[in-house]
């Protein structure tokens, strides 16, 4: 009894129909997903009463926003429930929250380029946890931003509920000094409320506390035209006390010489150092030739004289301060090289996909 066989071409063709639209059905099931064109970052630290307003207020706030977007809280090494009371939000419909967890207390400088490291959206929001920013104003916020092409929009807090003394005065002096050694001219560079272009602030690492002079480090990676301000609403504290007092008012002003001195010498730390060594090393060379026609031409005598010590002061300082300009001109150029050390730690994050 002979069986028919079928012809090698005709099970070839037959096995590849029977494979096609499986494979399409496979690449149907598999699920898709689209990256946040918004990511809302907000640093928080023992706001227990405040975070769960908090988050309701953003859902509130961001029904009218068009495009997808998610909710960031970097939980600053919290001591009281403030991350248990966040993590409540976990899967809840239409809110993708994500809860980075750091180690421990790191400042809110750490805390918000922490935020801005784990943002995948195409646009960056900060703002405060403590309910003082409005997050009904980044839809707003976010519209300017793309109608004037900027790169930074700053919130600008023009009905200030503060304190006059402690808050709104040191404030206003300086935002005033800020402006005027930096070149960004801002009316409040301390509102956490900024809309970010994540491609550009990327590029800026903060370090310390420099969270106020943001606007400044954008400013050395593009154009200040492309930064902007908009005023913004501003509510009194609701719940706890600020982490602030007078006392950071000396911290700013040592920061505020640490950035004049980044903006302008970052790149040739050299020029800074080089240019102080020869102004002393010149002052020194006039009193040399001083002291020279005094003991040569004139016969006095100088052996005696502080003058005589003055100038062997000034060269010692003047070569010492060339050779420090030197050595941070090498120290920069590895710090180009080499600096991807992040200023944090994480312990653990929280995504709404865990629930």
């Amino acid at each position: 009894m002979v069986t028919h066989i079928p012809k090698l071409s005709v099970l070839i063709k037959s096995y590849r129909g029977s494979l096609v639209p499986t494979t399409t059905a496979l690449r149907s099931e598999i699920p898709t997903s689209t990256a946040p064109e918004l990511s809302l970052v907000v640093p928080i630290f023992n706001e227990q009463e405040s975070v769960c307003p908090l988050i309701e207020r953003v859902l509130d706030a961001m029904t009218s926003y068009p495009g997808a977007w998610e909710l960031i809280l970097v939980d600053d090494g919290s001591t009281d429930a403030t991350i248990v009371n966040a993590k409540s939000y976990l899967g809840r419909d239409g809110l993708d929250l994500k809860i980075v967890a750091l180690q421990r207390n790191f400042g809110q400088t750490a805390a918000m380029q922490a935020g801005i490291d784990t943002a995948k959206g195409r646009l960056i929001a900060t703002l405060d946890g403590d309910l003082q920013n409005d997050p009904k104003d980044i839809p707003m916020l976010v519209a300017e931003l793309e109608r004037r092409e900027l790169d930074l929009l700053v919130g600008w807090r023009k009905n200030r509920q503060d304190g006059l003394m402690l808050r709104k005065i040191p404030s206003w002096i300086a935002n005033r000094l800020i402006g005027r050694i930096t070149g960004v001219r801002l009316h409040d560079y301390g509102c956490s409320l900024k809309i970010y272009r994540t491609s550009v602030i990327k590029q800026v690492k903060l370090m310390g506390e420099m969270h106020r002079f943001i606007p400044a480090w954008v400013a050395g990676v593009v154009p200040s035209s492309r930064i902007g301000e908009m005023a913004v609403t501003h509510h009194a504290r609701q719940f706890g006390t600020s982490k602030y007092g007078i006392s950071r008012t000396f911290r700013v002003i040592l920061d505020l010489l640490s950035v004049m001195f980044f903006m302008r010498y970052r790149a040739r730390p050299g020029h800074f150092f080089g240019s102080l060594g020869l102004g002393l090393g010149a002052l020194a060379v006039v009193i040399m030739a001083y002291l020279f026609i005094e003991k040569f031409i004139l016969g006095n005598d100088i052996g005696t004289r502080p003058l005589l010590m003055v100038c062997v002061v000034l060269s010692l300082s003047s070569l010492q301060f060339i050779t420090t300009g030197i050595l941070a001109e090498m120290i920069a150029r590895l710090y180009y090289r080499d600096d991807r050390t992040p200023n944090y730690i994480v312990s653990k994050t929280f995504t709404s996909d865990e629930t």
